[in-house]
């Protein structure tokens, strides 16, 4: 049993805290667990990236074409790392961007999140995309898009993790006085992918 999943996103948007609950989360069910990341200019805004590897691994490392489930909180990084994909890849996407300072001050373009949803689904057709941010505003807080993110990771069902140990780990992560935003955040999002 391997399962490899690529987060990906911008600084600020608690992506390595994301992916620290989901490892802590594996560890607690007893499973062999990696992590990498890499985080460039992340407090400017810049790319946040981080492998999370479960099961029979023993390189942090995801190839191309390797990822069993691409989770962006961000559309255009999803867009960028379609190289980790294949035909049955998932990829749970935030569609909200986060646009960078260089099209803010007119030295770039931001692509359609549409044409980039589009250029997904060309790739494989297990995209869910949603608003992570109307989701955490409805929990009761927008920095709550990272465990909506993780509710909704815990839909697929391709985790050897159950939501319940997931939403546990969340709980033990976030201050106390956070936790019950951060329980329905979680629920928001999971219910994104389930319908």
């Amino acid at each position: 049993m391997r399962i490899n999943i690529h987060i990906v996103g911008v600084g600020g948007q608690g992506i390595l805290t994301a992916s620290k609950i989901l490892a802590n989360a594996a560890l607690a069910e007893g499973l062999n667990v990696i992590m990498s990341e890499v985080h460039g200019m992340a407090q400017r805004g810049g790319v946040v990236e981080s492998s999370v590897r479960i099961g029979d691994v023993h390189s942090p490392i995801i190839g191309n074409g390797k990822a069993d489930v691409i989770l962006s909180f961000e559309p255009l990084e999803a867009y960028r790392a379609l190289d980790k994909a294949n035909g049955n890849t998932k990829i749970v996407t935030n569609i909200e961007p986060m646009v960078p300072f260089t099209v803010t001050i007119g030295e770039g373009q931001y692509p359609p999140v549409a044409m980039m949803l589009e250029g997904m689904k060309k790739v494989t057709p297990y995209v869910h995309s949603f608003d992570a941010f109307a989701l955490a505003r409805e929990a009761g807080t927008e920095k709550a898009a990272n465990v909506v993110m993780l509710g909704a990771l815990s839909a697929l069902d391709i985790l050897p993790i159950s939501p319940e140990k997931m939403k546990e780990m969340v709980g033990f992560t976030v201050p106390a006085k956070f936790r019950d935003v951060n329980m329905k955040a979680f629920d928001l999002g999971y219910k994104a992918v389930k319908g």
